[in-house]
């Protein structure tokens, strides 16, 4: 059952709502920038930060006034201007910054904005520690005077930066050319759009990329990881061999093969984690992998001579489980996927780059490596909710999640979870029976809906 934090502004990822209204209001933008700056000179000697941001319009004025309260705080601010999530995670961890920000909302519509933070060793900061700044931020909210965003000058970007880690993911791959590919590439009109053209140019082959225009308010529209049918589709009717979408920050990445099939994150890690155990760098022969995971890729793991955990949802909570575990894989469906032997975080471009050299090492088509994955049925039915009860408090919702487990019992699973981003109920079901999941999948969102909908 879903156990629910008390947050006042973090989510799972940072904080995250509608730019221009609380908690990204420029009041708390600000009073934010005061938190972290103040709270870095407990600790750093140094107080640099590094930030970054992503195409949305509203990211250049909330970098600006997030720089103009660490500033205010005594902090030195250095921007890499557009750049990708994880771009950012390499740059304060090799960098020497005592502490990293991004301001992106990810996978979200371009009206939504958020700020991501990482600690100087280029992870995210724990749960503990961004919820010790909640107090503290609002705070500096109730006391401090925001500059009007209007009235700041925008942050000038060292565009050298992004020549750094373009080459730190050449170096994660040495050797690899893309020479005889066919790739289509959708870059969602976000972050990773400053950085695949050169990337690619560099690596050969035939790089079709798409979505590289970003106007402020095209992000995600209808294209990237949240919607990888897009480039499959693409794959298919250019007669390409591979597809690969990131989302708005890059932190997550889709693939596609070339009949134009969809492979997500479940599929990545069993490629990944046979090739990984192939060359003796699967540490205990284990794999991380989320509750929303398919039993598909625990049974194809299994065969395979690889044990697979579950942790909560959240690459963050993966990540932890990693380390208690000394793994050397994890990941999420939804395509976030890790490799703690290459970065601190959820790389998509880096991702696309280790199955690109994968499929060239093994003489293997993605749809190859991945033939023998055969995934159970899975609906996953979102519900708006105007507040995040404990489920578990709801009679009508608990009996109807106790019906689905009883009667799924050993065939199927019952994940509920909220999205830790967004106003969301996450209702999945996995079954033999597809009707019986859909079913009960409906039975469950309409009780959650009953309760709680907008």
């Amino acid at each position: 059952m879903t156990t629910v934090i008390e947050r006042k502004l973090f989510g799972t990822d940072g904080i995250r709502g509608i730019a221009g209204e609380p908690p990204l209001d420029a009041t708390t933008v600000f009073a934010t920038g005061l938190a972290l700056g103040h709270s870095l000179s407990r600790i750093a000697a140094e107080r640099r930060v590094i930030l970054g941001r992503d195409t949305r319009q509203s990211s250049p004025w909330i970098a600006a006034t997030l720089a103009a309260g660490l500033r205010q705080a005594g902090a030195v601010v250095e921007s890499a201007g557009i750049i990708t999530t994880p771009a950012v995670a390499f740059l304060t961890r090799t960098h020497g910054f005592a502490a990293g920000v991004v301001i992106s909302a990810s996978h979200n519509p371009w009206r939504d904005n958020g700020i991501k933070l990482f600690g100087a060793d280029g992870y995210k900061l724990p749960d503990a520690v961004e919820l010790a700044m909640e107090d503290e931020i609002l705070n500096h909210a109730r006391l401090a005077t925001a500059p009007d965003p209007a009235s700041l000058p925008p942050l000038e970007d060292n565009a050298s930066l992004h020549n750094d880690y373009i080459q730190f993911l050449l170096d994660c791959v040495p050797g690899l050319t893309l020479d005889g590919l066919r790739v289509v590439a959708d870059c969602a009109n976000g972050a990773a759009a400053a950085i695949a053209p050169e990337l690619f140019d560099r690596l050969g082959g035939e790089v079709t990329l798409l979505n590289i225009s970003p106007d402020g308010r095209n992000i995600n529209d209808h294209c990237g990881a949240l919607h990888p049918q897009w480039v499959a589709n693409e794959v298919r009717q250019r007669g390409s061999n591979l597809g690969v979408t990131f989302d708005g920050d890059a932190d997550r990445c889709m693939l596609a093969g070339a009949n134009g099939n969809v492979i997500n994150g479940d599929a990545i890690l069993l490629v990944a984690a046979r090739d990984l155990k192939q060359r003796g760098l699967l540490t205990g022969d284990l794999v991380v992998a989320t509750t929303m995971s398919n039993m598909g890729l625990e049974a194809a793991l299994r065969r395979s001579g690889i044990r697979m955990l579950r942790a909560s949802v959240g690459d963050r909570y993966v990540l932890e489980r990693m380390q208690k575990e000394n793994a050397a894989l994890g990941g999420e469906q939804s395509g976030h996927i890790l490799f703690p032997h290459l970065a601190t975080t959820g790389d998509g471009i880096l991702t696309a780059l280790v199955v690109m050299d994968l499929i060239a090492r093994s003489g293997k088509s993605l749809d190859e490596l991945t033939a023998d994955l055969k995934v159970f049925p899975q609906v996953i039915v979102n519900v708006k909710v105007r507040e995040k009860r404990p489920l578990d408090s709801i009679p009508a919702v608990r009996a109807r999640i106790q019906e689905a487990e009883e009667a799924l019992n050993g065939s199927g699973r019952v994940v509920i979870r909220y999205s830790g981003t967004e106003a969301l109920a996450r209702v999945m079901i996995e079954a033999e029976s597809e009707e019986a999941m859909r079913q009960h999948a409906d039975a469950i969102a309409d009780a959650i809906r009953a309760e709680l909908g907008v």
